[in-house]
C-alpha cells in the first residue's frame, strides 16, 4: 500500500470528470471484458502503473490490445487519466482498488493475454520483504488468469527483488522462462524517464518476463 501523497488541482479534476468515464468500480465478482472495454480483444493487466506514462504509451503504441491498469495511488489514478484524455486513448480502464483481491474477485481464470508488474514497491529492509508483492501465493493467482502461452512481465532495479522475482517465477510449476534467467528489455516496455535516469546513476533495470505452460508442453 503507497501513501496517497499530494494530489494536484489538475490530477483532482481528472479523478472526478474522467474516472466515472474510465473508470470500474470495485465489486468481487468475475468482470465481463467485453462489456468494459466495447470490444474483443486481448487484456493486459497493468498491476500498479505509478502516474501512468508507460501505461498511456505502451496502450497507444499497441491499440489492438486492451490495457487494464489496477492502481490504489490517487495521483497516479490522476495522472493517467489526463494521459488518457490527452492522447483520446479508448483502450484503458482502471480499477482503483487492491491487486491481490482484484485478481482474485474480479479476473476469470485464463482470460488475459498478459500482466505486468512494473517496479513494484521493493520494500528494501529485510524485515518488510514478506510485504513485497511477488510471492508464490500471489504469483500462482496469476498464472492461473494467464491464458495458455499468455506472460507475466516484471521489472525492478532492485537487485535482491530481482533475484527474488526470478526464484518466485522460477518455482511456479504453471509458468516457463522464456530466458536464461534475466531477459532483455522487451520492445514493448518503454524506457522511462526514471529508468533513464536509473541507468545513467549505474542502477542496473532486470526484466522478468514467463509465460503460460500450454496443456500440450512449452509455449
Amino acid at each position: 500500500m503507497r501513501r496517497q501523497g499530494r494530489v494536484s488541482v489538475a490530477q483532482r479534476r481528472a479523478v472526478d470528470e474522467l474516472l466515472p468515464r474510465y473508470g470500474i468500480p470495485y465489486v468481487p465478482a468475475p468482470l465481463d471484458l467485453d462489456a468494459a472495454f466495447g470490444r474483443q480483444a486481448p487484456r493486459i493487466l497493468e498491476i500498479g502503473f505509478g502516474m501512468g506514462e508507460t501505461t498511456a504509451q505502451i496502450a497507444a503504441a499497441h491499440p489492438q490490445n486492451d490495457y487494464l491498469g489496477v492502481e490504489i495511488y490517487l495521483p497516479g489514478i490522476g495522472g493517467l487519466l489526463r494521459l488518457i484524455e490527452a492522447h483520446k486513448l479508448t483502450n484503458v480502464r482502471i480499477v482503483q482498488h487492491d491487486a491481490m483481491e482484484v485478481v482474485a474477485h474480479m479476473i476469470a481464470p485464463g482470460s488475459l493475454a498478459g500482466v505486468h508488474v512494473f517496479f513494484p514497491d521493493p520494500w528494501p529492509k529485510k524485515r518488510h520483504h514478506k510485504r513485497r508483492l511477488i510471492q508464490p501465493p500471489f504469483v500462482a493467482l496469476l498464472a492461473s488468469r494467464l491464458q495458455p502461452g499468455g506472460y507475466l512481465h516484471a521489472a525492478t532495479d532492485w537487485e535482491d527483488y530481482a533475484a527474488q522475482m526470478l526464484e518466485v517465477l522460477s518455482a511456479e510449476p504453471q509458468l516457463e522462462n522464456t530466458a536464461a534467467g534475466f531477459a532483455p528489455r522487451p520492445a514493448h516496455r518503454p524506457l522511462t524517464k526514471f529508468e533513464s535516469r536509473g541507468l545513467r546513476l549505474g542502477y542496473a533495470v532486470r526484466d522478468l518476463v514467463f509465460r503460460r505452460r500450454t496443456a500440450n508442453g512449452p509455449a
